[in-house]
């Protein structure tokens, strides 16, 4: 049994921070969390955290890409890159995501994100595939290319889902045609149904959670109906219905632009860190420098730019997907929305482990879990990221 001790380190647990502490792991789990000084009795390898935050890894269960990689760039490549710009910036799992596309590029996705995986030695571990659309609301696209956009159907979706295992969250406009039936589908296979870029009405969004399973809300806020008027009478929206029904889970993408600082401390406020995931949304502009790239595959995606910290269509009307990375989303939650370290912590690992039922293996630094674990500064500047027991990045 090969052993590394990290020694001198502040411990982020769920429930706070161990002033000082030490984590064991060996053979790619965690053997031992110690509070108190390191005794120098123990033998194996010794990392110092010199007094750094030593944290369970970060988890992004909505990301498009990252380092000048997309996932739909369809290359093993586009893959490997992005999950190592993310990794070095403290995040050790997540899940790659599409853009609404051709059936074609969605197969070849598949057949892609397969051979990527077996490859991975050096990035953030795909937990599965997170299928962003093409069943979305017309009135709530964001960046989301309109001429993909369809309403859900069994001839269509079955042909998909019998094309691939590693589907494990699908987002959905749930007040389509069909996306009932669609929702009940996946849950059936395991699949988060989610609800995203819709204009449902409360009513439809209850009638989503409590008998279809859509449990979750992609990036609330985003691309997303709240109260309007019909016939002069006012509705409720999807927004209005995540914070009333208590047991829904939602995202938020903290990079401070999407969110200003009073919607972040309203979330916070109202869902609490148990029912928050923090995401990304990034797309391959995350980690590079401003100026024109694209959203999407590099043949058949849209150009965009990056600018203010944020992606924008060109003609700036709609933000299109973040250039965040998971650092900066917990640097950003702490600092604008005075969330406690330890809460925004399990915003970015325990929660969205629990939302897409990894707990058990991922999220927390606890005996018996995978060595994912990130050791950051004061200001959340990642020093070192560990996957799986593998020490990938240091600072």
């Amino acid at each position: 049994m090969n052993k590394t001790i990290i020694i001198n380190g502040r411990i982020v647990l769920p429930e706070g921070v161990l002033a000082d502490g030490c984590v064991e792991f060996a053979d790619g789990k965690i053997t031992a969390v110690k509070e108190g000084p390191y005794n120098g009795q123990a033998t194996g390898t010794i990392i110092n955290a010199q007094g750094n935050y030593v944290s369970p890894g970060f988890i992004d269960i909505h990301t498009h890409g990252a380092g000048g990689h997309d996932f739909m760039d369809g290359t093993v490549e586009a893959y490997l890159g992005a999950a190592q710009m993310h990794a070095r910036h403290g995040t050790t799992a997540l899940l790659p995501t599409t853009l609404t596309s051709t059936n074609e590029e969605l197969l070849n996705t598949f057949a892609t994100y397969k051979e990527a995986k077996a490859q991975n030695r050096s990035g953030a571990a795909f937990l599965g595939l997170h299928l962003e659309g093409p069943y979305f609301s017309y009135n709530q696209r964001g960046a989301q290319d309109p001429k993909y956009l369809r309403n859900p159907r069994p001839e269509e979706y079955e042909t998909i889902l019998a094309a691939s295992d590693d589907i494990v969250r699908w987002s959905v406009a749930p007040e389509l045609d069909g996306a009932l039936e669609f929702g009940r589908r996946l849950a059936e296979r395991g699949i988060l149904p989610s609800i995203g870029h819709t204009d449902a009405i409360y009513e439809q969004v209850e009638e989503a959670y409590r008998h279809a399973g859509y449990t979750h809300v992609t990036h609330l806020y985003s691309c997303m109906s709240t109260i309007t008027r019909r016939n002069a009478y006012r509705y409720a929206g999807a927004l209005e219905a995540a914070y009333m029904m208590d047991d829904m889970t939602v995202e938020i993408i903290a990079d401070g632009v999407h969110l200003p600082a009073s919607l972040l401390k309203y979330v916070c406020k109202f869902k609490g860190p148990d029912k928050i995931a923090l995401v990304t949304d990034s797309m391959r502009g995350a980690g590079m420098p401003e100026g024109e790239t694209i959203l999407g595959s590099l043949k058949d995606g849209q150009r965009v730019i990056i600018e203010d910290g944020v992606a924008k269509l060109p003609d700036r009307s709609a933000f299109a997907g973040s250039v965040a990375t998971a650092d900066r989303l917990v640097r950003t939650i702490v600092s604008l929305a005075g969330v406690q370290l330890a809460d925004a912590v399990k915003m970015m690992t325990l929660t969205p482990a629990r939302i897409m039922k990894v707990d058990d293996c991922k999220g927390s630094l606890a005996v018996g879990k995978d060595a994912d674990i990130v050791i950051f500064d004061e200001g959340i500047n990642v020093k070192t990221t560990i996957i799986g027991g593998k020490c990938l990045t240091i600072h």
